[in-house]
């Protein structure tokens, strides 16, 4: 299976939203994380995590979000997602295009909620 097959739609923020936006962001919508991306590009990611760790600060996004962005291309198999995502022990991968152009994101929580369909013993290899 590919990561095209599982990516879903990233939500996309300005990056000066503040810490609480996100987090009420994210709390309403129920997803994990969020993007800013500048001309198609993302450009930073903000996690549940993120905001855990820096519960309480009046900042913008900007400010704490993970600038070196591990991303994947939509025709790298399922398998290839879970061993980058293992080995930068991170659970979100955006998905990008040939350019560069942000098309998507895969979670873990996407993988395993398909993990019926996939081939093998993913989660322990």
């Amino acid at each position: 299976m590919q990561v095209k097959e599982l990516m879903k739609q990233p939500y996309i923020v300005d990056k000066d939203i503040s810490l609480f936006d996100a987090a009420k962001l994210m709390s309403e919508k129920e997803i994990g994380s969020l993007l800013f991306v500048q001309k198609g590009r993302a450009l930073g990611i903000i996690t549940e995590s993120d905001l855990l760790k820096n519960f309480g600060k009046q900042a913008k996004i900007s400010s704490i979000t993970s600038k070196n962005i591990i991303s994947i291309s939509p025709e790298e198999t399922i398998d290839g997602a879970l061993k980058i995502m293992k080995d930068n022990k991170i659970k979100r991968l955006p998905v990008v295009d040939s350019k560069k152009n942000l098309i998507g994101i895969v979670s873990m929580t996407d993988i395993a909620a398909n993990s019926d369909k996939l081939e093998g013993d993913f989660f322990f290899n």
